[in-house]
């Protein structure tokens, strides 16, 4: 059983109000706009970190990470990338992915709106944690906490904090 944290769009500042939870991970995901090298650097030092780059993201931090991934966690398939829509407003460029892989995770950013929803057509669950950082129309801070035991994804919770500018660590 592997207990994941997915976070997406930080735009360059991590919150230390979300540090505990990091350290309970045994993997965190980050879906795309990081900002800045110092905020893979400093999750890295909680836990193994699988990560996606997004349109905000310089070309140091592509270097380092993919446009999009897919892997296997326990018998979970799962594909993240930063602008991928959701059930029935899918990217163009993500449902060929979608269907050629046939994630049982789809996993994007970019709105800084939370949605988890289950995708009938393609049966697969798709996330989105909503936002992070500082930057945004977000009003709350928030973070998705799930577990994934052998093909099962379970124990969701949502992680929300108000939009705190006073205490960002990055």
């Amino acid at each position: 059983m592997k207990h994941i944290i997915l976070l997406s769009d930080s735009h360059g500042s991590l919150d230390e109000r979300f540090f505990p939870y990091f350290e309970k991970a045994d993997e965190i995901w980050h879906a795309g706009d990081i900002g800045d090298l110092t905020i893979t650097d400093k999750l890295k030092e909680f836990s193994k970190l699988r990560a996606v780059w997004g349109n905000i993201d310089n070309q140091k931090i592509r270097s380092e990470f993919k446009k999009e991934i897919y892997f296997k966690c326990e018998d979970v398939k799962v594909m993240m990338t930063h602008i991928g829509g959701y059930p029935d407003r899918y990217n163009k460029r993500i449902l060929p992915m979608i269907k050629k892989n046939k994630p049982n995770l789809f996993i994007s950013g970019h709105s800084h709106i939370l949605k988890v929803m289950y995708d009938k057509k393609n049966k697969l669950l798709h996330m989105n944690p909503g936002a992070i950082g500082n930057f945004g129309i977000h009003r709350v801070k928030t973070l998705l906490s799930f577990k994934i035991n052998n093909d099962e994804i379970k124990d969701l919770n949502v992680i929300e904090f108000t939009k705190n500018l006073t205490n960002p660590i990055c």
